[in-house]
């Protein structure tokens, strides 16, 4: 018995996906305009120097104030280092990206924000510097990867359904990224938040959890095509997601429950790769439930009209 009919809304579904995903590009246009790229590129992707320090709260006084944006900005524009980025983490600690830089001008930065701002703890110090050509391997790599897993879904989807299941599903991928990589866009030019090759390891992780979920339904649509053959696509497809909706929100909530646990306490190295694999599972359960199956729904009964005028001339 039908408890929730999906096809019905179908509209408000598609149209919900076109506003996220037009706010997406738009903040992807932004960003490019702004900042050369879609996505706030780190250091992973563009190389230079990151430098990451955290004040000593050990030594009296020395954490009785946060340490401010402003302060640090302007011991880099001493240092001609006014292009660097700048992100403070947790109001003692400040994470600098700058240029690529040596050992005697890495020491002189420290030695300067040591003497304006306060004493860094030597044992928190983290220094990171990555070549502009190892940046560009990784982002082709990163890249390739995920037209890999594009096409290997495809062909698999071919295979084990039909053409038509494959493109919808992958047209549902499309829109997971998508809207994942509008809101770090978005996160990019409102909080300087930047992607690195994490982020697209999350892009691969999502895709795996999305059409899995996307299989699960088509899988339930092809049964009961096989059972009903003379059933109406829209009370097939309406069926298969009342079967495989509660597995469906459990499965999503389940997954993105440790997830959110990494978000809240697993650092800020991991804090938002967690994020953006929370974005992603939430938009792979809505696309694999309401996108990809009335997707598949709206596409059969477009041939079976087209049959129907063909038999009648």
């Amino acid at each position: 018995m039908i408890k929730f009919s999906v096809v019905r809304w179908e509209r408000l579904w598609w149209s919900i996906s076109a506003i996220a995903i037009i706010a997406s590009i738009m903040a992807m246009s932004v960003s490019f305009v702004t900042l050369k790229a879609p996505l706030r590129p780190s250091l992973d992707f563009v190389g230079g120097t990151r430098v990451q320090l955290e004040l000593d709260c050990s030594l009296p006084g020395n954490c009785d104030n946060k340490i401010e944006s402003g302060e640090v900005r302007s011991v880099l524009i001493e240092q001609n280092l006014a292009d660097s980025s700048i992100q403070v983490v947790e109001d003692y600690g400040v994470s600098i990206r700058s240029k690529k830089l040596d050992v005697d001008q890495r020491t002189q930065l420290q030695a300067a924000l040591n003497e304006k701002i306060g004493k860094f703890d030597p044992q928190k110090i983290q220094i990171d510097t990555v070549g502009p050509s190892i940046g560009k391997e990784l982002f082709i790599s990163g890249i390739l990867a995920l037209i890999v897993s594009f096409v290997g879904i495809i062909v698999y989807l071919s295979f084990r359904f039909q053409f038509d299941y494959a493109l919808f599903a992958i047209l549902a991928l499309f829109h997971d990224v998508l809207i994942t990589a509008g809101a770090f866009a978005f996160l990019g030019l409102v909080a300087k938040v930047e992607v690195d090759s994490l982020f697209l390891v999350a892009l691969l992780t999502i895709t795996g959890f999305s059409v899995n979920d996307t299989v699960v339904i088509y899988d339930r649509i092809r049964e009961t095509m096989a059972r009903n053959p003379d059933l109406p696509i829209n009370d097939i497809v309406d069926s298969a997601v009342n079967q495989t909706l509660s597995r469906s929100i459990n499965t999503t909530l389940t997954t993105i429950l440790p997830v959110l646990a990494i978000f809240l306490f697993g650092g800020e190295t991991l804090k938002y790769f967690a994020l953006a694999l929370i974005i992603g599972f939430v938009s792979g359960a809505y696309s694999s439930i309401f996108i990809a199956s009335t997707l598949l729904g709206w596409w059969r009964k477009r041939q079976e009209k087209s049959q129907m005028i063909q038999s009648e001339a």
